[in-house]
């Protein structure tokens, strides 16, 4: 092991044990209910469907269903529904899973032609015995429930993927390359739910299914506790069970920030070069108290309350100078 890495390990775990001391006494972000938070700056319109919904006390669960099939529809939300990018092979493969406040859940993963793969995951939750639908599965299992088959490439997605066939360039998922859509919402009955939804990484290898359709790696709801969602690689979420490791350390007495950090600094520990990766949490308690973390800038998320509407840059492990 380097003495940078045994530093950073020792570091991490100070700061883990202050945050959990603190995390008693400060409420960052303290809202109440009802809150939707979601990431990203596409959350901002997501945001406000989901709001129309908790703003007439309405579900959590119905909330982040109607939230995130705004970006799923939007063609200029290249990173998530209708207008993604594709994969390597020009196909535009789809994710989601959806998770209510009793431990019910749904997910689809490598699902194509379907505009809305949320809507897709929540019936597989309610329509099904079953958690996850795959591939060509899922596909008749949505068209079985009256979902359509469209072509979800766009021209100007198809464009650019001709173009990285020539360059083969592959761009970090940051600012400048957006993925997943994650959101979690308290409602007025004070129950949780949450949503991701994505394409995936741009130009992935056929088949790769990330952590955004996976329960407790892209998306954990505990009802008692809190919810998490997650952004960046999802082969990193997938390693870590990352966002039931937030909500699990809320559960010890971590803020929502606390929570996101921790598990953040978690991964870089053990990645070493954590410097050529992102990872970023975004986290909701039973409080209403909303927080998240990052290893590299950029990574920004949209909140929606009674006081209006906000778009937070995360704080991140890799702070750029000022």
């Amino acid at each position: 092991m380097s003495t940078n890495r045994r530093d950073f390990l020792k570091l991490s775990a100070i700061a883990g044990a202050l945050g959990l001391v603190s995390a008693k006494t400060v409420a960052k972000n303290k809202v109440g209910k009802p809150v939707v938070v979601s990431t990203w700056e596409h959350g901002t319109p997501a945001n406000e469907a989901a709001w129309k919904i908790l703003s007439q006390n309405g579900r959590a669960l119905d909330a982040v269903e109607a939230g995130v099939r705004v970006p799923e529809a939007d063609p200029e939300v290249r990173t998530v529904g209708y207008g993604g990018y594709p994969d390597a092979k020009g196909i535009v493969t789809l994710d989601a899973c959806i998770m209510d406040d009793n431990m019910n859940c749904g997910s689809v993963a490598f699902l194509q032609n379907i505009k809305h793969p949320i809507s897709v995951a929540r019936k597989v939750m309610e329509n099904t015995p079953h958690v996850m639908l795959v591939g060509q599965g899922a596909l008749d299992f949505a068209k079985t429930q009256g979902f359509v088959e469209e072509d979800l490439l766009t021209p100007e997605s198809k464009a650019d993927w001709q173009r990285w066939l020539k360059e083969r360039e592959v761009k970090m998922i940051n600012i400048e390359n957006h993925d997943t859509i994650g959101m979690l919402a308290l409602d007025s009955a004070g129950n949780l739910s949450g949503a991701c939804t994505t394409s995936g990484a741009a130009y992935k290898m056929h088949g790769r299914v990330g952590d955004s359709p996976l329960i407790g790696a892209g998306l954990y709801v505990d009802n008692e506790i809190g919810a998490a969602t997650a952004t960046g690689m999802g082969e990193l979420m997938i390693k870590t069970v990352g966002c039931h490791l937030v909500v699990e350390l809320m559960r010890q007495g971590a803020s929502p920030e606390q929570a996101c950090k921790q598990a953040v600094e978690r991964i870089a520990a053990k990645l070493g070069d954590y410097k050529a990766f992102q990872v970023g949490f975004l986290a909701l308690n039973k409080q209403g108290e909303y927080g998240a973390y990052c290893i590299q800038s950029g990574f920004n998320y949209a909140v929606r309350n009674q006081q209006g509407a906000k778009l937070i840059d995360a704080d991140s492990l890799l702070q750029v100078p000022a």
